[in-house]
């Protein structure tokens, strides 16, 4: 890895955030799902904070991405770290940089004494899974995530 860093995205790159979420959905097929703009990004990340979005550079150049943010379990009874999103651009993977990523967002968790560090990974993403498993991560097979959004929600939060 050549004049490789790791540093939080800033106000002014709301944009690219996006671009990076866009380029991540693009991959996992699913562009389509995406509603967000740079203005709500701008807002969710860098005024009220909702999420925090590092940078892999090389070079100075923006290579890759991570959006992570707190959650709490109530079991171990302290706030873990949730990464939504990691991605890496195609043509820079394999080289060390999302291992050098997560590295970072562990070392992020244990300095905030984080009692987890958890994330969800698409069950056709091979590689990827192959990659966690690698580093010590493992599945939660017994759990199944649910989702409400669109109009199931909107119907669950009526009178």
């Amino acid at each position: 890895m050549k004049n490789f860093s790791i540093r939080f995205a800033q106000p002014s790159e709301a944009g690219l955030v996006l671009d990076f979420i866009k380029k991540l959905a693009t991959y996992e097929k699913m562009l389509d799902e995406v509603v967000g703009d740079e203005a709500l990004i701008y807002d969710s990340v860098f005024v009220k904070k909702n999420a925090e979005v590092i940078f892999a550079c090389e070079d100075n150049e923006v290579i890759g991405f991570a959006l992570f943010f707190h959650n709490f379990s109530t079991f171990v009874g302290r706030s873990g770290l949730y990464l939504e999103d990691l991605f890496i651009l195609p043509e820079k993977r394999g080289l060390g940089y999302g291992k050098a990523l997560l590295k970072h967002l562990a070392k992020i968790a244990v300095e905030r004494n984080c009692g987890r560090f958890e994330w969800v990974c698409l069950d056709w993403n091979e590689p990827s899974i192959k990659f966690y498993k690698s580093l010590g991560a493992k599945p939660m097979d017994e759990w199944t995530i649910y989702r409400l959004d669109g109009e199931p929600l909107k119907n669950l939060a009526k009178d």
